[in-house]
């Protein structure tokens, strides 16, 4: 049975949070007393999540509840195409490599 609209989205607002916050899958669900498997679960839609884990989900990544219900927070970003091509980029590397592009760009781009 495919999982709704709302599911994939929430999935999709978790894992920007947490890869914002520069966290794993595993540190995530630390915080949150489960498994890493579930997180991943949840972000790719695939499981449905009850309201008090979204809100201990919220409380670990440091946002309010209903963030995670603003499908269009990434909306303005979106408009900037080589931003947002950058990002989409990024997401697709692992954490170790998305570090290696972060300090490539500061080293560009730190004021002498």
């Amino acid at each position: 049975m495919e999982k709704s609209s709302v599911t994939k989205q929430i999935g999709v607002k978790i894992r920007e949070f947490r890869k914002g916050k520069r966290m794993t899958q595993e540190q995530l669900a630390e915080r949150v007393a489960t498994n890493p498997s579930y997180i991943g679960k949840l972000e790719r839609g695939e499981q449905n999540v009850k309201i008090q884990t979204l809100e201990k989900i919220a409380e670990a990544l440091e946002v309010s509840t209903f963030a995670l219900f603003d499908f269009d927070q990434f909306e303005d970003i979106r408009r900037h195409d080589i931003v947002w091509n950058a990002i989409s980029l990024l997401l697709e590397q692992s954490e170790s490599e998305q570090r290696k592009a972060l300090a490539v760009l500061e080293a560009l781009f730190k004021p002498y």
